[in-house]
């Protein structure tokens, strides 16, 4: 079963993503910071991370930056999904290492799409 991080300091997103992922087939950890998050992909395996922007302590970019530094993590794929709608947050976002980029609100079909998608299970 593939595991993926949800990083996000929002309960209620945490347990929408979660709903959606677990339906789907997937095994899913919860953090609620980008500090928390590496602490638990140092610890165990991920094969998908998503990523909120704004957080306390280690936002969504700073994570990003940080996993990608680590040889062991960065290649693992990485949704960045934000409220954040500017091309330049899309672009940084990309910048710190994100490959995709989504706009909250995720409806259920484009989340559990683009997971799979992201995962290699579909084709683009």
């Amino acid at each position: 079963m593939k595991r993926i991080l949800i990083i996000d300091d929002a309960a209620t997103v945490r347990m929408y993503y979660r709903s959606i992922l677990e339906e789907g087939g997937y095994h899913v950890v919860e953090a609620v910071n980008g500090i928390e998050a590496m602490e638990k992909a140092l610890q165990g395996s991920f094969d998908l991370y998503i990523v909120d922007i704004n957080m306390p302590k280690q936002d969504g970019y700073g994570f990003l930056t940080d996993l990608r530094s680590r040889e062991e993590l960065h290649q693992t794929p990485a949704l960045m999904v934000s409220t954040e709608a500017k091309p330049t947050d899309r672009k940084r976002a990309y910048v710190c290492g994100a490959n995709l980029y989504l706009l909250k609100p995720v409806k259920p079909e484009e989340l559990l799409v683009n997971t799979r998608i992201l995962l290699g299970e579909v084709q683009r």
